[in-house]
């Protein structure tokens, strides 16, 4: 098969030889690829250290057919992760977008919207934007584009339009808000703020895919983080590895991203 040229970000690298890896890269035109990189790990080679985690890749691979590995013959590094060098919190938050993106993506299913929020998330952790804010604008904006955000409007169960106002609740494994009919015969419901709805809201905007995360309230970020953790782990059958260290790192760090 013909070679194809693409940009590509680096999501994840596994030993594979003494002299190769396998790489799984989210590219901007074909969607996820994993790749086998043959030399990859010789000091010298036709990759010249671009295969680095979160790093930002002109690559060249040849699709394979099938559930065979694509090869990896070329990658010039366009830009490195760095926000790891000064906070470890914005590390594991760059960990956490990589594997977010491993878990919820298929091989050969091109979302370029989706490659350029990731891009765009990076660039704020390496900066210094809001980490929280970052983050949850990530998750919900990454649901929203892969066709898996919650309803935010009318009820989960059956459509009915549920009134603002006041503490409402949320199905954690029905999709989203629920009227007060539905609610007591659903099963992991959490009961939240009006104005986290209205957080979610505007997160999960089509206006905020792009430009600074809309603001989180102090007061409310632990209660988004709350329900959407176990939203996306409903949806993914499983906790992703990362949530328990973005938890451990979160006391070290302010709305900044700077250590305490």
């Amino acid at each position: 098969m013909a070679s194809e040229k693409t940009d590509a970000l680096v999501l994840r690298t596994i030993e594979f030889s003494e002299t190769s890896l396998v790489v799984v890269l989210l590219t901007r035109q074909f969607g996820k690829s994993s790749a086998l990189a043959k030399g990859a790990r010789r000091a010298k080679g036709p990759f010249e250290g671009a295969l680095d985690l979160l790093s930002i890749c002109r690559v060249v691979i040849i699709p394979k057919s099938g559930d065979t590995l694509d090869l990896l013959t070329e990658a010039k590094l366009q830009r490195r992760f760095r926000a790891g060098e000064r906070n470890l919190g914005r590390l594991y938050a760059g960990y956490y977008v990589a594997e977010l993106l491993r878990e919820m993506t298929d091989r050969g299913d091109p979302h370029p919207d989706l490659y350029d929020l990731a891009l765009e998330t990076l660039e704020e952790l390496d900066g210094e934007t809001d980490v929280r804010a970052c983050l949850l604008r990530f998750e919900l904006q990454t649901l929203r584009l892969l066709g898996h955000a919650p309803t935010i409007d009318r009820c989960a169960a059956c459509g009915s339009e549920v009134p603002e106002g006041g503490r409402f609740g949320f199905g954690v494994t029905s999709g989203g808000v629920l009227c007060a009919a539905c609610r007591p015969a659903t099963r992991q419901v959490v009961l939240l703020r009006g104005a986290t709805r209205e957080t979610l809201r505007s997160l999960l905007s089509e206006a905020a895919v792009s430009g600074p995360p809309p603001p989180v309230p102090a007061e409310l970020h632990g209660e988004l983080r709350g329900v959407i953790n176990r939203y996306i782990t409903n949806l993914l059958g499983g906790p992703p590895r990362m949530q328990s260290y973005l938890a451990a790192a979160s006391p070290t760090i302010d709305g900044q991203g700077r250590r305490r």
